[in-house]
């Protein structure tokens, strides 16, 4: 079990990074809190893998941002607070007829909002020095 446990991380890590992809186009998926779930995956998974996605230049200052507890960008939290509660309420009223299961699908949302809330928001002008991000303004 030891031996599959890294390669299942890596499998993960890499859905996760293709999902945080495909949140750049499509408005509704935010793209940071799954970069940043691969990262964790990676880390644990593959240093290889982590070492690449933490020097990428395009996912590496989001990563590095958060780390040094910059936060997140306003636009990141309101997506991530939307993404979260529309998905949560569909869940909660088309999807699962179990009340125990929406009672803990509520109150896991609403403890990933408390974090999200409580994280710091992260300005235009707070970019990982020599990235750019400032003066691109672009929040994938």
């Amino acid at each position: 079990m030891r031996r599959l446990t890294p390669h299942v991380l890596v499998v993960c890590g890499w859905i996760a990074l293709g999902l945080g992809v495909v949140g750049i186009v499509v408005p509704v998926l935010p793209t940071v809190p799954f970069v940043l779930l691969a990262a964790a995956c990676f880390l644990r998974g593959s240093e290889r893998w982590h070492t690449w996605l933490v020097s990428h230049p395009v996912y590496g200052p989001h990563i590095a941002g958060y780390l040094a507890g910059r936060g997140l960008r306003a636009r990141t939290r309101v997506v991530a607070l939307v993404t979260l509660w529309a998905s949560v309420l569909f869940s909660v009223v088309i999807l699962v007829p179990w009340l125990a299961v929406d009672v803990l699908l509520v109150l896991v949302a609403a403890g990933v909002s408390v974090y999200l809330v409580r994280l710091p928001t992260r300005r235009p002008g707070d970019g990982a020095p020599g990235t750019g991000e400032s003066a691109r303004g672009h929040d994938p």
